[in-house]
């Protein structure tokens, strides 16, 4: 193995250790009771090599976001041209399923730590969501340049908003399960039904 893979590994090492040091005191004693000096403790770092991971304290609630974001773009972009947007959002989020499909145990424990903190902690569901709009921005610019349209495309923005909608629903409704296969199987549910909802000749 050479160095730079190393390297690379003991990062993301100490970038996992800060994530599940976070959510654990987040669980235990609360979002907001919780400290950056506290985390980097949990996590035997230091405050700044926290801050090498992590921005802000915000980011740890975002860990979701930020790598479902990552996986939907790097789906969208390797689609055929000239793919319906919601066909190629499908795909899209169906990378996401089958990225959590194949979470290890200790991935499914915290996608389940996280939708229970934000179960527990409403303000941080407006955050959460916030978070998700910034995604479907990204996401509509990526649709829009497929379609050859400019960024701020009305009927863009809603087969983005549209398509993920699907998730939110199947997410949360209902908030009690906690079998990560379930989730996961209920939101291929829902995106199942947006698909068979949307009439045969619509242009999306």
């Amino acid at each position: 193995m050479t160095a730079v893979g190393l390297r690379e590994r003991k990062k993301e090492k100490t970038r996992l250790a800060l994530l599940d040091a976070a959510l654990d005191l987040f669980l235990e004693q609360g979002y907001d009771s919780t400290t950056v000096d506290q985390i980097a403790g949990a996590a035997d770092v230091s405050p700044r090599t926290f801050f090498r991971y992590f921005a802000v304290k915000d980011q740890l609630v975002f860990w979701f976001h930020d790598h479902g974001e990552e996986v939907m773009l790097e789906t969208l972009r390797s689609r055929p041209a000239d793919e319906p947007p919601f066909t190629s959002m499908a795909h899209a989020l169906r990378a996401v399923l089958r990225d959590l499909e194949e979470s290890t145990s200790d991935d499914t424990a915290r996608f389940l730590k996280l939708r229970e903190l934000l179960e527990k902690n409403p303000h941080l569901v407006g955050m959460s969501v916030a978070r998700g709009a910034q995604t479907e921005r990204h996401l509509a610019e990526e649709i829009a340049a497929r379609r050859g349209v400019d960024a701020t495309d009305q009927k863009t923005h809603l087969i983005v908003m549209f398509a993920m909608a699907t998730m939110r629903v199947g997410f949360e409704c209902p908030p009690e399960v906690e079998n990560l296969s379930e989730i996961v199987g209920r939101m291929e549910q829902t995106l199942e039904l947006a698909e068979r909802s949307l009439k045969p000749g619509w242009d999306l």
